[in-house]
């Protein structure tokens, strides 16, 4: 099959907003899911305490002796912890854990901990536009460039490359969206904790400990069939109309219900816990939609097959200021402009 040499193209609005519009309007009682959810708390703990102590027992090992079972855990077992950390960084950028804006921003950064490369703040920036201008290659950080698209490809030995990378790839896409400014304080803040930290666990255990915290984070969200939640959520072979997509997979346990993509873009303010109960609310909206049974299918599925590629993506071809149009009537009650100016 040719590679592809340019995205697909949409004038519809996203199909988010007008969905969600339609479900409130059948199902007033959703609303009672909205809010914060204060157990994700507990959950910080754990993944924090957990990983923190299997990162000193590595680094007290040594790097010389242990460098090689640091990178063998960061891949079975690490990843799985600090991709979940992602999930908790997303919940707290839409103020899901705990009800003041500023605790939320502690709670991001203190899970954030365990990346060692500070990504909470930098991601709130950017997510929120991602909800309000999905689709929009001016505003969503989501989308590839154009000219990575065009050299990644269909070239097995690049996804792998991009997928390895996709870490710095991430950290490189905000470059391109000249109208969002991404400084804050709390950049800072964000990146004193995480520096701190490092220097703390050095200090105490030795540089294996951070080698293995940093390893899991690449791995979290790279070369690993975790990574593939990234293909799954908006990325589609043909084209598909609904642009958002499901993963209903096991692993949806351990990733703190992240595989309900579609139900968190209709709803941003539903918490995790609660869009399992959203969709038996609401199911005849889901059970029709394309989804993804497996992570570790659609892995090697991106990396083999020529039907996926970095322009497999929709991109909005005429757009209002907040990704659907400047109409609040048509876009989720849940307003997504006032996080933007929180």
């Amino acid at each position: 099959m040719q590679a592809k040499q340019d995205f697909y193209y949409s004038e519809a609005n996203q199909p988010h907003p007008m969905r969600a519009k339609a479900m409130l309007q059948k199902y007033p009682n959703i609303k009672e899911l909205y809010g914060a959810e204060p157990r994700t708390l507990l959950v910080i703990l754990l993944i924090v305490l957990f990983q923190t102590a299997l990162a000193s027992f590595l680094g007290i090992a040594g790097f010389a002796k242990a460098w090689w079972a640091a990178l063998i855990l960061a891949y079975v077992v690490g990843a799985f912890f600090n991709h979940a950390t992602f999930v908790i960084i997303h919940e707290a950028c839409h103020n899901l854990i705990l009800g003041p804006k500023i605790l939320n921003r502690f709670a991001g950064c203190l899970v954030d901990l365990v990346n060692i490369f500070p990504s909470s703040e930098g991601f709130k920036v950017y997510h929120l536009r991602h909800h309000a201008h999905q689709g929009d290659y001016e505003f969503d950080a989501d989308i590839p460039y154009y000219k990575e698209a065009r050299i990644v490809k269909n070239n097995f030995f690049f996804k792998v490359l991009w997928l390895l990378f996709f870490p710095i790839v991430q950290a490189l896409r905000p470059l391109r969206l000249k109208k969002i400014n991404m400084w804050n304080p709390w950049i800072f803040v964000n990146l004193a904790f995480n520096l701190l930290y490092a220097i703390f666990l050095t200090k105490a255990f030795g540089i294996n400990a951070v080698f293995y915290l940093f390893m899991s984070f690449v791995f979290s969200i790279g070369l690993h069939p975790l990574g593939a939640r990234w293909i799954q959520e908006h990325y589609t072979p043909e084209g598909n109309p609904q642009e958002s997509f499901n993963y209903s997979g096991s692993l949806n346990y351990p990733s703190l219900n992240v595989g309900y993509h579609n139900e968190h873009h209709d709803f941003p303010y539903v918490s995790w816990y609660k869009l399992p109960m959203l969709r038996e609310i609401a199911p005849e909206y889901y059970q029709t939609l394309v989804h993804h049974t497996s992570w570790f299918k659609l892995f090697f599925e991106f990396l083999t097959q020529d039907r996926y590629d970095l322009f497999s993506r929709i991109i909005r071809k005429k757009e209002g200021k907040f990704g659907v149009d400047d109409d609040f009537e048509n876009r989720n009650e849940l307003v997504l402009a006032k996080e933007l100016e929180g």
